[in-house]
C-alpha cells in the first residue's frame, strides 16, 4: 500500500496547486473560471463517496486518517488528478455542439478506464474496500471495480467534459459573470446526479439490483486494519 499512502497526501500538496496554476493560465488569469474547473471534481468527490462510505456503507478507505469510513482529504485527491487529466485531454476552443459532445466522450472514456484501473490496484492492495455483490460472490478486484467504475467515472467524465467547454464559452466576457453562480451550482448538481442515476441504472441492468445495498461481511475475509 506504499504508493497509495504516499499519493493520497502528495496529490493535494503537489498536483492540486499545479492543476490550479495550469488552469489559471488557460483561463487567462481568471480565478473564478479556474476555480470552477477544479471545484466540480472536488465537490463531487466529497459528496458521492461520503454518502457511499458513511451512509450506504458500500465503500471503505483503509487508511489511518478517516472520518468514519471516509478520508477527509479525498475530494482534493480525486479532484486534483481529475482536473489535471481534463486539462491534458481537452484542448481549448471546443465550442460547437459536436466538439462539446466529443469533449465529454473523450474525458468520460479516459476517466472510466483509469479510475477502474486505479481502483483495481487499490482493492488488490487492501487500501480500498468495496462491498458490492461481486464482493459477496468472492470475485476478484477487476469484477468488483467493474460494478461501479464505468458508470460512475465514465458518466462523471462525460458531464464534466461537456461542462468545461460550455463554461469556457459562456463565462468569458465581463457581462457573463452574472451567470457564474448559476453555472456553478448547475454544473455541480448535474455532475453529481448523472453518475449516481447512471450507476443505479447500470446496476439494475447487470444484476437486477440498485447497487446501493452493502454486502459487508458476506464476502472475502477482511484484512486487518
Amino acid at each position: 500500500m506504499g504508493f497509495f499512502n504516499v499519493y493520497q497526501y502528495a496529490a493535494p500538496l503537489v498536483i492540486l496547486p499545479l492543476s490550479y496554476w495550469l488552469w489559471l493560465e488557460r483561463c487567462g488569469g481568471e480565478h473564478r473560471l479556474a476555480a470552477l474547473m477544479l471545484a466540480i471534481p472536488v465537490i463531487y468527490a466529497y459528496i458521492v463517496p461520503a454518502v457511499g462510505t458513511n451512509m450506504l456503507r458500500i465503500w471503505e478507505f483503509n487508511t489511518k486518517l478517516r472520518l468514519g469510513r471516509f478520508r477527509p482529504h479525498h475530494g482534493f485527491v480525486f479532484g486534483s488528478a481529475t482536473s489535471l487529466i481534463a486539462l491534458a485531454a481537452l484542448p481549448p476552443g471546443m465550442a460547437g455542439p459536436w466538439e462539446i459532445l466529443r469533449a465529454g466522450f473523450v474525458l468520460g472514456s479516459v476517466l472510466a478506464f483509469w479510475n477502474w484501473f486505479y481502483d483495481v490496484e487499490a482493492l488488490r492492495a487492501g487500501f480500498l474496500r468495496v462491498y458490492t455483490r461481486s464482493y459477496a460472490e468472492q470475485r476478484g478486484p477487476e469484477a468488483i471495480a467493474m460494478d461501479y467504475a464505468p458508470p460512475i467515472f465514465g458518466l462523471f467524465g462525460l458531464v464534466y467534459g461537456m461542462a468545461i467547454p460550455l463554461a469556457e464559452r459562456f463565462l468569458r466576457g465581463p457581462g457573463d459573470w452574472e451567470l457564474y453562480w448559476l453555472a456553478f451550482f448547475a454544473a455541480n448538481a448535474v455532475c453529481i446526479a448523472v453518475p449516481v442515476v447512471g450507476y443505479v441504472a447500470w446496476s439494475y441492468a447487470r444484476s437486477g439490483e440498485s447497487g446501493l445495498k452493502s454486502y459487508e461481511g458476506q464476502g472475502q475475509a477482511e484484512s486487518p486494519r
